[in-house]
């Protein structure tokens, strides 16, 4: 690691106290959010946090996270290292005080730091007081210095324990088992941010190791283009129209707005807002900005090269079908909205955003007036069929939760009309929905039928999507709405159940429903309502006694116990008879249900567009990649 300099102005003295670190261990949840493996993760961000405001500082270009072979995990950085002299109040060194208080940082002066995100100096006092030990070691001024903590408590002085001819700062941890349900660091899911931070950090370099035993593995990000790789990236299953993504990063004073868009051949609109590499998933100001500017110069570019006639204009919605964008913001004093940061109020950015979109994007379409064109009639386009969308959007809204006249009448609903007792099985055919009729809890279940494949909505636009039959069908039973109009308080369900055969068309049934559910009803996967149902593969009977078995393992497991047997392979739902599809897959005493979570949104965007897209290609790399998955395998 190379040796940075021009530290001067970050010393002990930058380092303020604001409080204790006591409550942290009584209410981890206040700190992280949760105690599970987003909570356990949630502290490799916070020390990674600290690495990238060096970053942000110019004074770190190396940052590694290894999970090491006895489960602990180390953060390097090369940045300047943490100020080990001794503080000027607190009478122990400046490593100690950011690792013992509450709110102890450089970030609180305006000395130490410009810009940063994390949670403004909580983090390594939150780590540390969360983890069974830490071990802190801070290379700074020729010097190794090392210091080790249990669950939060000093066990010595910070001392000199080495030479050093680098600088920065390495954080070793274990996550205290008292406090987390599961210490078992998720590679993929570390992975996922540490990529999406590179994106957002041009230049820098982010290494991912694992070396536990056999799951030894590594990565390592570095996009020298930033944000408008991270479009590159996204845009590839999608049709570009463009040779490369519009890209701009501009300075004003110590703010930064950084731009990259692309416009593809797709309908869905693909825009991501950040904020100090914080993930603005509820937006704010700097996205306000985009999408006014962006709307704006589209319309004033349609009259200038004649598109549009007359007093014709399109919307903002119009403006971003098939868009892929990231808006990166950094400032020195952001102001978020709530506790979980996840929306940016700094009025100015509005403006600055504003500004440097009609001064980069307006003057690309000036220069480039084909792909201006072709950007404008693709608009007018999406404006036509949202247009012809409205009325078929309209006759699947329902006039009220409970009015069961306007209800499917392939829909064999529950008598119980509170929600949150109430589920629904979305069941493939009418063989299985009979079945599923007959079998189930009238009470508190609704069974919904369909009639082979719906349409695959990552390929159509909306006004078709909502003439499809069973499409229109699912909307109007679950009875809240789609896209901006979803509302979860009409929700006439808790429970949306996909229950398809154990077949490859059972599986690809599964996957148009889940997209349909990602694109049009987002908050049903977010919030947690979405199971899939998993019916029994096979039913071994032995004398008088059967078993149902729900894989192969299972099955292979039973026969060596049990010996020979009569095994029946089920090759759809409607095999079973209705006590059998009850006791197997429907009662909520003996089921096994898989819940639907979206643990990161760019993520699952990208695999649906590669398996739902155009792209054939794509669809066999994804294929090719996760064969070996594979357990249970009918053609």
């Amino acid at each position: 690691m190379e040796e940075k300099v021009n530290v001067t102005n970050y010393g002990e003295g930058e380092i303020q106290v604001l409080e204790g670190l006591d409550p942290v261990r009584k209410r981890p949840g206040m700190y992280i959010g949760s105690t599970d493996v987003r909570g356990l993760h949630h502290l490799v961000q916070e020390i990674v946090d600290n690495s990238i405001d060096e970053a942000l500082s110019g004074y770190c270009n190396t940052i590694t996270v290894q999970i090491n072979a006895d489960g602990s995990c180390t953060v390097k950085d090369n940045g300047r290292g943490i100020p080990t002299a001794i503080h000027h109040t607190e009478g122990i060194s400046a490593v100690e005080v950011v690792l013992t208080k509450l709110h102890a940082g450089g970030k609180f002066g305006g000395g130490g730091y410009k810009i940063s995100g994390g949670l403004h100096g909580v983090g390594l006092s939150v780590v540390n007081a969360l983890s069974k030990w830490l071990r802190v070691e801070v290379y700074q001024n020729g010097k190794k210095h090392s210091q080790l903590y249990k669950r939060g408590i000093p066990q010595g002085r910070l001392e000199v324990v080495g030479e050093a001819d680098f600088t920065g700062t390495w954080v070793t941890f274990m996550p205290d088992d008292e406090i987390f349900e599961t210490v078992d660091f998720v590679y993929d899911s570390i992975k996922t941010r540490l990529r999406e931070l590179a994106y957002l950090n041009k230049g820098l370099t982010i290494n991912l190791v694992d070396q536990r035993a056999s799951r030894e593995r590594e990565d390592s990000f570095f996009f020298e283009g930033g944000i408008a790789h991270f479009v590159e990236d996204l845009s590839k299953s999608k049709s570009p129209m463009f040779e490369k993504p519009v890209y701009f990063d501009v300075f004003y004073g110590d703010t930064e707005v950084e731009v990259a868009l692309q416009y593809t051949d797709t309908y869905n609109e693909t825009v991501y807002a950040f904020a100090n590499n914080i993930n603005t998933e509820e937006g704010g100001t700097h996205l306000e900005g985009f999408k006014s500017s962006l709307t704006r110069i589209i319309n004033d570019a349609g009259k200038k090269f004649n598109v549009f006639k007359g007093d014709e204009k399109v919307s903002s919605d119009d403006c971003r079908e098939g868009l892929v964008a990231v808006v990166s913001v950094k400032l020195t004093e952001p102001q978020f909205e709530g506790q979980t940061k996840t929306k940016l109020g700094n009025s100015e950015m509005r403006n600055f955003v504003s500004k440097a979109m009609t001064e980069y994007f307006g003057a690309y379409l000036e220069e480039n007036p084909s792909k201006a064109k072709e950007i404008l009639l693709k608009c007018l386009t999406a404006q036509r069929a949202r247009e012809a969308a409205r009325a078929a959007r309209e006759s699947t809204r329902r006039k009220g939760a409970l009015e069961s006249t306007t209800l499917p009448g392939k829909l064999a609903d529950c008598s119980d009309k509170n929600p949150a007792f109430c589920e629904i099985f979305i069941v493939e055919g009418d063989s299985a929905g009979g079945s599923a009729k007959q079998g189930r809890d009238r009470r508190f279940q609704a069974i919904l039928p369909l009639r082979g494949k719906i349409l695959n909505v990552e390929k159509a636009r909306l006004n078709r999507i909502l003439e499809n039959a069973e499409i229109k069908a699912m909307i109007t039973a679950f009875g809240a709405g789609i896209k901006e109009d979803f509302d979860e308080t009409k929700l006439r369900y808790d429970r949306v159940i996909c229950m398809t055969d154990a077949d490859v068309d059972g599986s690809h049934i599964r996957i148009l429903l889940l997209t349909f559910f990602f694109r049009f009803m987002r908050p049903l996967v977010e919030k947690g309502h979405v199971y899939i149902a998993q019916p029994p593969l096979y039913k071994a009977t032995k004398g008088k006694v059967d078993k149902y078995l729900y894989s192969d393992k299972e099955l292979a497991d039973y026969l060596e116990e049990v010996g020979k047997c009569d095994i029946q392979r089920y090759k759809g739902l409607g095999e079973m008879d209705p006590e059998q599809l009850w006791d197997t897959t429907m009662n909520p005493e003996t089921r096994t249900m898989l819940k639907v979570t979206m643990e990161d949104a760019v993520e699952a965007n990208e695999t649906f567009t590669r398996l739902m897209g155009d792209d054939p290609e794509l669809r066999r790399e994804f294929i090719e990649q996760n064969a070996k998955l594979v357990t249970n395998l009918d053609i």
